[in-house]
């Protein structure tokens, strides 16, 4: 039987495990922490607060991966309405802002509506980046105000150095009557994009992988080092050496292409020029519950250190003590566009600090449990220089028949149920190319 390899365990890896296990090929899989999972990961705590490893919740419209991961943990999940707001200079109108403008400034709400009419009665003008999109679409007092603004927190860039392959469903683009209704209104429609989500009763977020752990041979506290792509073979930093006759690699693709022996030096500086954040996740535990009305908030303000927050005792009861509650605060970095200087846990104190004057955290609030940690890879950046160097870098890959897959291996904006069928898909190519070589 081949030997196929699966380099990372996370929703990408076991997705190609999966299809792989159906073919009757248990892969060998290799992770360079000690734990399986990811950046689907959670982890609790002695002081009994579980923290996935950023925020993580299901809510896939695909029957085939809401029963696959339904039944990765025995049906033990919740269903629950998502609900979302914002924070903007003191004020908390609901998610979408667009949608919400009642409650906010009136000489604002004037002036967004009417930069909204004037835009919708302008010619249509060519949309060369996401800057050009959102002023079509939503008027520039809005555009600068929130979604720009936004971007330059989250992306780490402006958004006219941004293209708009990575929207979709992300933001939506409303009439001129639901903003009216929703500037008059305090009870205007929820029209996100996620209206309900699944969430794993006991274990986090990594409970949904806990059926696909036993697909594959999985070997922890293994970092690769390099791969010869001529001899295919793997070198690990702890000595092992291993071959493979097709590989699938969910490892971002910076880091994948450094350890290939001989990769070109176009292909080196391709994938250099790919961005992506990086966030330092900072976790608190707090000994009361009633934290807030939303699952996940935005922060828009520049002086408040975080970009988003989320809730994770409003997930599942099991996620803390009895009691309690617990806020996880997302700040974020870019090596290419804004580095983190010091060390994540510097971040602790500040987040604490901006957690009070938002109000969310009170004078009597004790904090029960707090951590920060470092999450190297976050969110891909869609700056104007991805397109061209993704089709270098991936390209090179497709010469060597290594079979990307994942948010950091495709290097898209993927949910997890895009990231598992990315992994379905890597396998089926290195299942057809493992075909075509022993026809020739």
């Amino acid at each position: 039987m081949s030997n196929i390899v699966i380099l990372g365990s996370g929703m990408g890896g076991f997705g190609a495990a999966y299809r792989l296990h159906a073919e009757g090929i248990a892969p060998v899989m290799y992770d360079r922490n000690g734990h399986h999972g990811g950046h689907t990961s959670s982890f609790r705590y002695n002081s009994g607060f579980l923290f996935d490893l950023g925020p993580h919740i299901s809510f896939t419209k695909d029957t085939r991966i809401q029963d696959l991961f339904a039944d990765s943990v025995d049906q033990q999940f919740e269903t629950k309405p998502l609900n979302l707001n914002n924070y903007w200079r003191g004020h908390w109108p609901l998610h979408p802002v667009q949608l919400h403008l009642n409650g906010l400034p009136e000489d604002l709400v004037v002036k967004v509506i009417s930069d909204f009419v004037e835009e919708r009665q302008a010619p249509d003008r060519p949309v060369k980046n996401y800057a050009d999109w959102l002023l079509s679409s939503f008027g520039r007092t809005f555009a600068e105000l929130f979604p720009m603004q936004y971007t330059r927190k989250y992306h780490l860039t402006t958004a006219d150095n941004m293209s708009t392959d990575w929207l979709g469903p992300r933001i939506y683009r409303p009439s001129l009557e639901e903003v009216i209704r929703g500037a008059i209104s305090a009870t205007a429609p929820n029209m996100h994009y996620i209206t309900q989500f699944r969430y794993p009763t006991d274990g986090g977020f990594v409970s949904y992988l806990k059926k696909f752990v036993p697909l594959g041979n999985l070997k922890l506290n293994h970092e690769l080092v390099s791969i010869d792509p001529r001899a295919q073979q793997l070198n690990f930093s702890n000595g092992h050496v291993d071959h493979y006759d097709a590989l699938v690699s969910s490892v971002p693709l910076p880091d994948l292409i450094r350890m290939i022996q001989g990769a070109p030096q176009d292909v080196v500086d391709a994938s250099r020029r790919l961005a992506c954040s990086t966030c330092v996740i900072v976790n608190v535990g707090v000994n009361r519950e009633d934290l807030s009305p939303c699952h996940l908030s935005y922060f828009y303000d520049d002086d408040i250190c975080f970009t988003r927050l989320s809730f994770p005792h409003m997930l599942s009861p099991h996620n803390v003590p009895p009691g309690t509650g617990s806020i996880q605060a997302e700040v974020y970095f870019s090596d290419k566009y804004k580095p983190l200087t010091g060390s994540p846990q510097e971040w602790i104190e500040p987040v604490i600090k901006d957690l009070h004057r938002c109000g969310l955290l009170r004078d009597d609030d004790r904090i029960l449990f707090s951590n920060a940690l470092l999450l190297r890879y976050a969110n891909i950046i869609f700056d104007l220089d991805r397109a061209a160097a993704l089709k270098t870098v991936h390209g090179y890959l497709d010469d060597l028949g290594i079979a990307y897959c994942g948010r950091y291996g495709d290097w898209g904006y993927m949910w997890t149920d895009e990231s598992f069928k990315s992994g379905e898909n890597a396998a089926q190519r290195a299942l057809e190319r493992l075909v075509q070589s022993q026809v020739r």
